[in-house]
C-alpha cells in the first residue's frame, strides 16, 4: 500500500459468545454504529439474544453461531464457521471479544491472514493453572483493547505484552440518554410501582447480573446494619440460570430481617430512569472489575456512587469528589458509607454528581470510545496483518 493510497474500508467482524444481557454486549451496538458510520461494515457473531435488535438498529448485521459452546471441539468448529465467514464477507478484521470464541476468532483470523483485535475486558480468574492459557488468546490481538489501566497493567504482568501493543479505551455512555433532564417522571413513576417500593423510601440500587462477585449478599448484610431504616434495596440484573443463589439471597434477606426492604427486579430496560430513583447507587463487587460502566452511567445521572476501591472502579470514582469508594467485601464500611451520603444535605449530594456527570462527559463518552476504535482499525489497515509478515 502506498501512502498515497487510502486504507480499504474496515469490514470488521466482531465477536462474543451471546447478545443477551451483560456490560460487554451494549458495546457492539455502539461499535456497529461507528464503523457504519465511517463507511464499513459491521457483522456481529454470537449465539443471539435479545441486543441483537440493538445490533440491527445500529445498521450492522447479526449472525447466529454456537459461539456460546466452551468444548475444544466446538471451539474448533466455530473456527471453520468463522473462516467461512471471514471469507464470504471480505471481513479485514476480527475482533475478539470473549476467550472461547476469541479462541475460534484468533484461528480463523490466522487462516485467513486477516488482522485480529481483541479487548481484554476483565481480570479473568487464573485457577485452575490451565486457565493462564486459555485467557491468553485475549493477549494475542496485534492490538490489545484494555477497558482501563489496571487491565493494561495486568495484561503486560501476566501475559508478557508489550505496551506498545496495548491500547486503553475505557467503555462511554452516551450523556444524551443518560441525562437526569432527560428522564420524564412517569418513567420512574412506573418503574417505582413495579417495583413496589414505598412512596418516599430511599431506594439503594445495586446493578448487575445475579453473582456472588457482584457483592449482593455484602449489600443486603449492609442493609441490615445500617440506621437508616426507611431504606430499600434494589437488585436489577438477570440470575443467568442461577436461580439458587437468587434464592439465597432472599433467605439472607429473610434472616437478617430486611426482606421487606429487599427487592430482586430482575432485568430493566430503562436504566436511565432505574438509576434516577436511585438515593445511591452501589457497586459492591468483591473482586476487582475490568472497569464497571453501570458506575459511569450512574455517575453520568448525577446519582451518588459507593464503589468498592479496586479495579476499574478506583479509575472512575474519585473519593470524595465525584463519589465514595470503600474496602471490598467489608458490609459494616459499606452500611457506614451509606448512612454517612443519607446524612448528607441535599446540596452536597447534588454537588457530588454534578462533579461526577462533568467527568463522565470530559471522560467517558460513547463518541470517545467509538473514535478511539476506529482509530485503531484504521491503524491496521494501513499495515500488513501480522500473520502475513
Amino acid at each position: 500500500m502506498t501512502d498515497e493510497t487510502p486504507p480499504p474500508a474496515p469490514v470488521v467482524l466482531l465477536v462474543l459468545p451471546a447478545m443477551e444481557s451483560g456490560g460487554v454486549e451494549p458495546g457492539m451496538a455502539e461499535n456497529t454504529a461507528a464503523i457504519v458510520g465511517a463507511g464499513g461494515t459491521a457483522l456481529v457473531a454470537s449465539a443471539g439474544g435479545r441486543m441483537v435488535a440493538d445490533v440491527e438498529r445500529a445498521g450492522g448485521r447479526a449472525v447466529t453461531l454456537p459461539l456460546n459452546r466452551k468444548s475444544p471441539l466446538e471451539i474448533w468448529r466455530n473456527a471453520a464457521r468463522l473462516a467461512a465467514l471471514i471469507r464470504a464477507e471480505r471481513v479485514n478484521i476480527v475482533h475478539a471479544h470473549s476467550r472461547a470464541p476469541g479462541w475460534s476468532a484468533w484461528l480463523a483470523a490466522r487462516r485467513t491472514g486477516v488482522h485480529f483485535v481483541t479487548t481484554y475486558h476483565a481480570p479473568y480468574g487464573e485457577r485452575p493453572r490451565f486457565k493462564r492459557l486459555y485467557n491468553s488468546v485475549m493477549a494475542r490481538g496485534e492490538v490489545v483493547v484494555a477497558v482501563s489501566r489496571h487491565l493494561a497493567g495486568l495484561v503486560t504482568a501476566r501475559h508478557g505484552v508489550d505496551p506498545g501493543r496495548i491500547r486503553v479505551i475505557p467503555r462511554g455512555v452516551d450523556p444524551a440518554v443518560f441525562d437526569p433532564a432527560a428522564v420524564a417522571p412517569a418513567r420512574m413513576a412506573a418503574l417505582a410501582r413495579a417495583w413496589g417500593v414505598p412512596e418516599g423510601a430511599p431506594i439503594l440500587l445495586l446493578p448487575g447480573r445475579l453473582t456472588r462477585w457482584k457483592g449482593q449478599e455484602e449489600m443486603i448484610d449492609a442493609l441490615a446494619r445500617m440506621r437508616h431504616r426507611d431504606a430499600v434495596v434494589v437488585l436489577v440484573g438477570a440470575d443467568r440460570g442461577r436461580s439458587g443463589y437468587a434464592r439465597g439471597l432472599s433467605a439472607l434477606a429473610a434472616r437478617l430481617g430486611v426482606a421487606d426492604r429487599v427487592r430482586l427486579a430482575g432485568l430493566t430496560d430503562d436504566m436511565p430512569a432505574a438509576l434516577a430513583l436511585a438515593a445511591i447507587v452501589v457497586n459492591a463487587s468483591n473482586e476487582p472489575e475490568g472497569f464497571g460502566r453501570v458506575i459511569i452511567e450512574a455517575q453520568a445521572m448525577a446519582r451518588p456512587v459507593i464503589a468498592t476501591a479496586h479495579g476499574g472502579a478506583a479509575e472512575t470514582v474519585v473519593h470524595g469528589k465525584t463519589g465514595w469508594l470503600v474496602p471490598p467485601g467489608d458490609a459494616a464500611a459499606l452500611a457506614m458509607a451509606l448512612d454517612a451520603v443519607l446524612d448528607l444535605p441535599a446540596a452536597r449530594r447534588a454537588q457530588v454528581g454534578a462533579h461526577a456527570r462533568a467527568a463522565v462527559q470530559a471522560h467517558y463518552t460513547v463518541a470517545a470510545m467509538q473514535q478511539a476504535k476506529l482509530a485503531v482499525y484504521r491503524a491496521l489497515l494501513a499495515t500488513t496483518p501480522a500473520r502475513r509478515r
